[in-house]
């Protein structure tokens, strides 16, 4: 069974660092793309940053040069390291894996298969 699991949120003022981390298993992921999304209640999922299994990164305009997206194949984890946190990101984020980048960033995630439970993050002003 494929498991991806998310830990990392919490609260943090804003200005501040977190490090959200996604430990996949049931499958090697190395060849997958993976990235995050994140959501508020009523809104749509909304992608924040992929990374292939060649390491090409990309990143929403409201996160570029605050969050960083990598992954460590052999631990099978991908990380997302959020500096300079406002509090607009206050969202539930998710990890999510797909075959293809392509699926990945279909709108809203509808294309994923494989979804993390979701970790809060809140950022107080």
């Amino acid at each position: 069974q494929v498991q991806l699991v998310e830990s990392g949120g919490g609260l943090v003022q804003a200005g501040g660092s977190l490090r959200l981390s996604c430990a996949a298993s049931g499958r090697t992921f190395s060849s997958y793309a993976m990235g995050w999304y994140r959501q508020t209640p009523g809104k749509e999922r909304e992608l924040v940053a992929t990374i292939t299994s060649g390491g090409t990164t990309y990143y929403a305009d409201s996160v570029r040069g605050r969050f960083t997206i990598s992954r460590d194949t052999a631990k099978n984890t991908v990380y997302l390291h959020m500096n300079s946190l406002k509090p607009e990101d206050t969202a539930v984020y998710y990890c999510a894996a797909e075959a293809t980048l392509e699926r990945l960033i279909t709108a809203g995630g509808v294309d994923v298969r494989y979804w993390g439970q979701g970790t809060q993050v809140t950022v107080s002003s």
